[in-house]
């Protein structure tokens, strides 16, 4: 058999093709390369996207900032200061990136102008905290990316 044009032609295309689908095969069979959406009802929450928006604002334009910082044990959520603690309803949403079994979330139920997320709950790494609460029907929304 006589290696022409033609034939070259035929064996890239069929190397090429071979290549394709030892990649598609590769990505759809191996758990590393399993990525999950971050949300499972990603459509819904994008309805709410305004919101979302409106109580960012809302946490922003406060005086006192929600403070976020780790003490000894604990990393502590601080609430400003003009807010009566009883008053404050909503949760702390701990999302991890990396793996979506370690994501959890807390109630704010508190009589303390702040709250205390126990440090044995969090692993070292990057953490999305989302504050979402009500204080006087008023919507906030604070996220913020820490390093544990």
């Amino acid at each position: 058999m006589k290696f022409n044009w033609g034939t070259g032609i035929v064996v890239a295309i069929i190397a090429f093709m071979g290549f394709i689908m030892y990649f598609v095969i590769t990505m759809s069979t191996d758990n590393s390369y399993s990525h999950d959406l971050v949300t499972e009802k990603y459509y819904q929450k994008e309805l709410g996207f305004q919101d979302e928006i409106d109580a960012e604002k809302n946490a922003s334009s406060l005086k006192e900032k929600i403070k976020i910082e780790r003490i000894v044990k604990d990393l502590k959520i601080t609430f400003p200061n003009n807010f009566t603690p009883n008053k404050i309803q909503g949760k702390v949403f701990l999302y991890r990136p990396s793996n979506k079994q370690l994501d959890f979330e807390i109630p704010i139920s508190t009589s303390k102008p702040y709250l205390l997320v126990p440090e044995k709950r969090l692993l070292d790494g990057r953490w999305n905290i989302n504050i979402v609460f009500k204080y006087n029907n008023k919507n906030y929304l604070v996220k913020k990316e820490i390093i544990y």
